[in-house]
């Protein structure tokens, strides 16, 4: 079960035969309320094999550092039974594996291409994973995150600006630094010269939804959490390839914490006892494979 701050326009719900065993998989969104989410995951504590932290994160990393917002530490102390995920353990493992296997065997080349990540914080394994594969980088954090039309392309100088601004942002409210709620169905186009440079639009789609521009011609975007809605458009807008590292269930991709959950709950085992290893052999067990999806003709 995930809880989610995000808009409940986005609910999903998915059943399926894991292993031998019914799983239900279901997304329900709070439309950007923390309290409501709080109590919906009380009254299911115990009741529930896991629950999936949606539309807020636990964990922002910088190098190997990490820190944890307080609106999500609110709701982690809200619940005693039921283990919570929010999709980290298992993203740093998943995305970097998708991204070598998309360059590798995809059939989506990616060395050398010029990659905007929407926020690295937030994807630490992809964005090492498109580095080592010697890919020209724009950081967008502070564009995506706060607003503030600064592009990073050293890994360097977004090291030591995350490592500078992060123990600040986790103290403030989230609905600062990311859509929740109804504003997760926003789109005003921003940045565009950004999208314009880059080859590959990658990282959080709802960033990426809240500012994309009218054409995206040739673009290939890595990303999860998209609906048909979304799919159709993206389509429209002329994107070549569409990649979610999350697989596609009744046509939605979930987040990266509902997969976590389920991992977790078809395992048996509790979230400390699972490595990224552990994550990723038990995606090839279950069957859960990225969506690899051509929705228009060329590439840039």
């Amino acid at each position: 079960m995930s809880v989610s701050i995000g808009s409940s326009s986005r609910n999903h719900r998915y059943e399926a035969e894991i292993l031998g065993e019914p799983v239900l998989i279901e997304r329900i969104g709070t439309d950007g309320d923390i309290d409501k989410a709080i109590k919906l995951m009380q009254e299911l504590d115990g009741k529930v094999d896991a629950f999936g932290m949606g539309g807020i994160d636990i964990w922002l990393f910088s190098g190997t550092r990490r820190y944890a917002f307080r609106d999500a530490k609110r709701i982690l102390a809200a619940v005693r039974h039921t283990p919570i995920l929010d999709g980290s353990g298992l993203k740093n493992s998943l995305e970097a594996w998708v991204v070598n296997y998309i360059d590798s065997d995809g059939g989506i080349p990616l060395k050398g291409k010029r990659v905007m990540m929407t926020a690295s914080v937030d994807r630490n394994g992809m964005t090492k994973a498109l580095n080592a594969l010697g890919c020209q980088m724009l950081y967008g954090d502070l564009g995506f995150g706060v607003g503030l039309p600064i592009k990073i392309q050293s890994p360097k100088v977004m090291d030591v600006v995350a490592g500078m601004l992060l123990p600040l942002f986790v103290q403030l409210p989230f609905k600062w630094l990311y859509p929740t709620g109804e504003k997760q169905l926003d789109s005003t186009p921003r940045y565009g010269g950004w999208f314009a440079w880059a080859d590959v639009i990658a990282g959080d789609f709802l960033y990426i939804w809240r500012y994309m521009p009218e054409r995206l011609d040739g673009k290939i975007i890595i990303t999860n959490t998209v609906t048909p809605e979304n799919v159709s458009e993206l389509k429209k807008r002329g994107v070549a390839y569409l990649v979610t590292t999350t697989p596609n269930l009744g046509g939605r991709s979930f987040g990266t914490n509902v997969i976590e959950a389920v991992l977790v709950a078809v395992s048996g085992k509790r979230p400390e006892e699972l490595n990224g290893d552990d994550y990723l052999r038990l995606m090839r067990d279950v069957g859960f494979t990225p969506r690899i999806e051509q929705l228009n003709g060329r590439t840039a």
